[in-house]
């Protein structure tokens, strides 16, 4: 998480919003939009979840089909990401130690 963190606080996400992150279910930081995909991440890069149909509907509810697209495509390569640095043993490069 380490330059994505980085990026979010570049973004303007405030870091308390980003330190309840693995909360975002109980967290009133988080809007039904941000909550609905966050759950899909975690069902699509989980081996004990599945992507339900419940899952679905709540994600189409707040994006259109682009977006949907879009956003798997986003979680599918950050995956890649995680698993390519974990294969070559790269730590973190402390992109969000001054965040």
């Amino acid at each position: 998480m380490d330059i994505r963190r980085a990026v979010g606080a570049t973004l303007g996400i405030p870091r308390e919003k980003l330190d309840e992150l693995l909360r975002y279910r109980q967290s009133d930081r988080f809007s039904a939009r941000e909550r609905a995909a966050l759950e899909y991440a975690e069902r699509v890069t989980r081996e004990d979840q599945e992507v339900t149909d419940a899952c679905v509907a709540q994600l189409r509810k707040h994006f259109s089909d682009a977006e949907v697209v879009e956003l798997t495509f986003i979680v599918g390569y950050q995956t890649f990401a995680s698993k390519f640095a974990k294969a070559f043993r790269l730590v973190p490069q402390g992109f969000a130690a001054s965040v």
